[in-house]
Formats: structure tokens, C-alpha cells, sequence
């Protein structure tokens, strides 16, 4: 097998279980993967300024890939090696479609621009998103007047994780892959990015384009459905051990849950 050289980690539900912090066994796992010379990264689908604290607590050496791929940026001079946002006028469309789905179910409608979260009201789950995220956000009376202007992401939230589910389906077959990217980082969430952008595509412009490696030489965890591109790219994909049963079927390997420290078994055993 390839060496290892590089590792990218997904955050929640990864490195970050319920407790929202890194334990002391998954830090010292990869901060022995930086010794024996391994660089480490995040591609996580939250803000960049939410991942931020991630990124110090394990030390990490490469740019941050937020938003499921559509945002890059390093951390030591702020730079934005990448930003593809959502064309607006998908976006105006998606906010009908949504606001038509808001009348029978309780259905949220977070936006996102310039790193910074807008949303209409500040309910019980807006409360927890952002409180688990560690961000500020912006309330606006109407969020289509932000609609001038091209998001990095639009997510819709339900409590109600089948509803969720049939509304990625329906999109799914309104938008091609060429016109929207559709995904879930967590069952009660909906997220949309830019057509083929997402956390694959960017690791891999990351890995190629900018560090000069071949993707043999990646190794990435991940557990959920937003990892699914990122996992299959690499020379190395594991997924964790309650992962949905798609993203295992990719994976080269699968290790324990989060709850289990699953990424410090993994880098024990491909890695150490």
C-alpha cells in the first residue's frame, strides 16, 4: 500500500460526536500521524468559521474545505483559495420551491453569505444549530432580499427527517447533477451547493492543483452522505463504523463510530 501523506477529516459525527469537542484519544492519534510527517485537513460541510476551532484543536496543517467543497480558505493569512456559491437564481427558485413546502410542515430556511448565516427567526433549532456550531448569525425580515446575490449554501431544516428525505428526493429529480449538488450532512438537514461542487471535488483540487500529490496517497474519513465523493476519490476512504450503508459499501475500510473514537483506530491502523 501507498504511504499515507495526506488525511482529511470530515467533523461531525467523525472527529466530533455528541459531546461537539475532539477527545484527547483522537487528538493524539493524529497529532502521531503529524509526526511520522502526515498532513492533516478538515472538509467539513460547516462554516469555515465554524469548523475554525476544529482545525486548532487538532493542529492542522492545510486550508480548511467548508460548505461540502464550495469554500476553501487557509488560516494563517485568511486566503480564499476557493469560492463557488450557488447561481441566485437556482437559489430563487429552491427559496419558492421551500416556502411552498413551509405551509403544511415546519420547515427553516438558513442562507449563507460571506461566511456569515441569515435566517428569518430564531426558533429552538436555529438555537441548536448555532449554539452546536459556535456561530453568530443575521435575522432579516425576508430572506429573498438577499437574493441578489449568489449563496455559498442554502439548507433547509425539519425536525422531521422523512420529510427532509422526500424533499431531496423531489429535488433530486427536479435538478440534474449539472444544475444543483444536493446532499445531507445530518438526516434533518438539507443542503445545496453549486452543481458539481462538493467535498470530493475539492480535495481533489486541494490534493492535485495546489499540494502536487497523486490521490493514492489520501487518506479521508468521513460518515455521512456529503462524504460520499471525498471518500470514493481517495486512495483511501474510510467510513465510520454508523455510517449509512452506501457510504461503507464505497469505503476501502470502516472503523469504529465517533462515540468509539473510530478515527484514532483508523489512523492506528492504516497509519501508525
Amino acid at each position: 500500500m501507498t504511504d499515507i501523506k495526506l488525511l482529511i477529516l470530515d467533523i461531525d459525527g467523525t472527529i466530533s460526536g455528541k459531546s461537539n469537542q475532539v477527545t484527547e484519544k483522537v487528538k493524539n492519534a493524529i497529532k502521531e500521524a503529524q509526526g511520522k510527517g502526515v498532513k492533516v485537513g478538515l472538509a467539513t460541510g460547516r462554516m469555515f468559521c465554524s469548523a475554525l476551532r476544529f482545525h486548532q484543536e487538532i493542529n492542522a496543517d492545510l486550508p480548511i474545505i467548508a460548505y461540502n467543497g464550495a469554500w476553501m480558505q487557509r488560516v494563517d493569512n485568511q486566503e480564499i483559495l476557493l469560492h463557488q456559491p450557488v447561481n441566485k437564481n437556482i437559489a430563487q427558485e429552491l427559496m419558492r420551491y421551500f416556502r411552498e413546502k413551509q405551509i403544511d410542515n415546519e420547515l427553516e430556511i438558513h442562507l449563507y453569505y460571506d461566511d456569515q448565516l441569515y435566517v428569518e427567526n430564531f426558533s429552538e433549532k436555529t438555537d441548536f444549530y448555532v449554539t452546536r456550531s459556535g456561530i453568530n448569525f443575521n435575522v432579516v425580515e425576508k430572506l429573498e432580499t438577499l437574493l441578489n446575490n449568489h449563496p455559498t449554501k442554502v439548507l433547509a431544516q425539519s425536525p422531521d427527517a422523512d420529510f427532509i428525505g422526500n424533499l431531496l428526493q423531489d429535488l433530486q429529480i427536479r435538478y440534474s447533477t449539472d444544475e444543483l449538488y444536493l446532499t445531507q450532512s445530518n438526516p434533518i438537514y438539507l443542503e445545496a451547493t453549486q452543481a458539481n461542487v462538493n467535498k470530493g471535488s475539492t480535495v481533489k483540487y486541494l490534493v492535485e492543483k495546489i499540494l502536487g500529490y497523486n490521490p493514492q496517497e489520501v487518506m479521508a474519513i468521513g460518515d455521512n452522505y456529503n462524504d460520499y465523493t471525498m471518500l470514493d476519490y481517495v486512495g483511501l476512504g474510510i467510513a465510520m463504523g454508523d455510517a449509512p450503508p452506501e457510504i461503507r459499501a464505497i469505503a476501502a475500510g470502516v472503523t469504529q463510530d465517533v462515540e468509539n473514537d473510530g478515527v484514532a483506530d483508523a489512523i492506528a491502523s492504516y497509519i501508525l
